[in-house]
């Protein structure tokens, strides 16, 4: 369904905010985009026609920078019109002169009205000139204005600070009688853990696995790999550097709007003096996203699902404190990503803007693979024997690119006092085509008189090691015997299928 026209009132109204609109906290780019960058294409004509929506969604997410972009968009919009209409009446008066000049040949008897009038086609050139001129940077503002906006918020997501309990994981409450020890303490204790020699190698905020720890994490991957591959999913590994445009079409700034660093850069000369940057990934999301950039999938290739082990950096802000003890919050881990490229709900229209980001049909295939990461996801923590909630993510706690985002919570014993316990693992989001139009991916139909649309991306979180190995040592935890249990699903990929963590040494004593 195509959205209204803009009315004569609304375009007041938007003159009336533009002017009110404060241009010195639009935060811009921080990067450069080379010339084989994918070009971005923005879904100009849907946010000019509904830029209330837009602010709206702006103010909703924590934007407010952003909130009149959409305003501004359609005043630019109504600028390059009336300059197009102009520039159509100069071709027009450039033809007529043509004609004239090809009548009056040099010579012919008539050389001043002919000077004449190849001054006045010299001045319309200089004049089309300029407007096109003034035509190509009022279409770069447009676009730079709207690849500043989120997402657009689905109808399932709540407004406002507070999420929505879904469901839990191995029961409604979390088990009683655990003791409220850290893993911090537990990892000490049986040598698994070392944060002393990793603050001296490289500061706070990374840390050591050592021994049945760097066993767990290994098997831990291929436990998560297992529960994937058995449903199809595809395994790839990704490169750890990307370029900085790549992660920015992502949804994964450099800076975000509060100036907070989000991801390493890597300073190198070579890739400056070519325009281009890298940067560390902070998810296997963004070089699996990067993966398809400028290409056209087919049909029948969709949904495209791949999993695979990373290793991720944040250069995340923060004060230190319970909540970044230990393994909870770090600068460096190891991920199993989920990845996948979904087809768009189908349109009638024939071109690529045919498929509309407000779109009331159910989104088929994309609600599909999302249901499939959760199910993963919960599949694998169930086996884990974690009890933990299932939350529909509100507004404020969505990136750029999600429209939608579920994230489970695990139950720490140790961090009772933080949220009564619970702590994100995973997550998932549904980002419908924001990315794809970043990287220019699209699908191209086999069926009726749709020709290609740009695709839609789904990403999830099948196990992030440090928090889930975190949380397995806590709820582990026997202090009777001070020994950590290893869970079923893991023992095949332990050392003689371990069962207890600690046991062999204390026999050893």
């Amino acid at each position: 369904m195509k959205p209204p026209s803009i009315c004569s009132a609304c375009r007041q109204s938007a003159r009336i905010l533009h002017n009110q609109w404060n241009s010195n906290v639009t935060v811009k780019r921080t990067y450069t985009r080379p010339t084989f960058a994918p070009k971005p294409t923005p879904d100009l004509k849907h946010i000019r026609q509904n830029p209330g929506l837009y602010k709206q969604n702006c103010v909703d997410r924590n934007y407010a920078p952003y909130a009149e972009n959409g305003w501004r968009v359609l005043e630019l919009h109504e600028q390059l019109v009336s300059q197009q209409r102009q520039a159509v009446e100069l071709r027009q008066r450039n033809n007529v002169l043509a004609k004239e000049l090809k009548k009056k040949a040099p010579g012919a008897g008539d050389g001043e009205n002919r000077a004449g009038l190849l001054e006045e086609a010299k001045a319309l050139k200089g004049q089309l000139a300029e407007f096109e001129a003034r035509e190509r940077k009022v279409q770069e503002e447009m676009e730079s204005l709207a690849l500043e906006l989120p997402n657009l918020s689905s109808l399932h997501t709540p407004v406002g600070e507070e999420p929505a309990v879904l469901g839990h994981v191995n029961g409604d409450i979390p088990p009683a009688g655990r003791t409220a020890k850290s893993h911090v303490d537990i990892g000490r204790e049986l040598d698994l853990l070392d944060f002393e020699a990793s603050a001296t190698t490289s500061g706070w905020g990374w840390y050591f696995l050592k021994n049945e720890a760097a066993l767990l994490e290994q098997a831990l991957i291929q436990y998560a790999l297992s529960v994937a591959l058995k449903r199809g999913w595809r395994v790839m590994t990704p490169p750890s550097l990307i370029y900085s445009h790549i992660a920015s079409a992502c949804g994964f700034m450099p800076r975000d709007q509060h100036g907070e660093t989000q991801i390493y850069g890597i300073g190198q000369e070579a890739e400056a003096a070519k325009g281009t940057s890298l940067v560390l990934a902070g998810t296997a999301e963004i070089p699996f996203a990067g993966s398809q950039a400028n290409k056209t999938l087919a049909e029948s290739e969709l949904p495209l699902k791949v999993i695979g082990p990373s290793r991720c950096y944040r250069a995340e802000a923060g004060a230190r404190g319970v909540d970044t003890k230990g393994l909870y919050r770090v600068h460096e881990f190891t991920k199993v990503e989920m990845f996948a490229w979904t087809a768009p709900p189908a349109s009638s229209s024939s071109d690529t803007e045919g498929f509309d980001t407000d779109d009331t049909q159910q989104q088929l295939q994309t609600e599909e693979v999302f249901d499939e990461m959760i199910a993963i996801q919960t599949e694998i923590l169930t086996s884990l024997g974690l009890h933990a909630r299932v939350l529909e993510m509100p507004t404020t706690d969505l990136g750029a690119s999600a429209t939608r985002k579920i994230d489970i919570e695990a139950f720490f014993p140790s961090r009772t006092s933080i949220d009564n316990g619970y702590g994100e693992v995973t997550s998932a989001s549904i980002c419908t085509d924001y990315q794809a139009r970043r990287m220019n991916t699209k699908v191209k139909f086999e069926r009726g008189d749709v020709r290609s649309a740009f695709v839609h991306t789904v990403n999830g979180t099948a196990l992030a090691i440090p928090r889930i190995l975190a949380c397995l040592l806590e709820n582990g935890w026997d202090e009777r015997t001070g020994t950590v249990e290893v869970p079923r699903c893991l023992r095949k990929w332990m050392p003689g299928e371990l069962e207890r963590i600690g046991a062999a040494r204390r026999r050893g004593q």
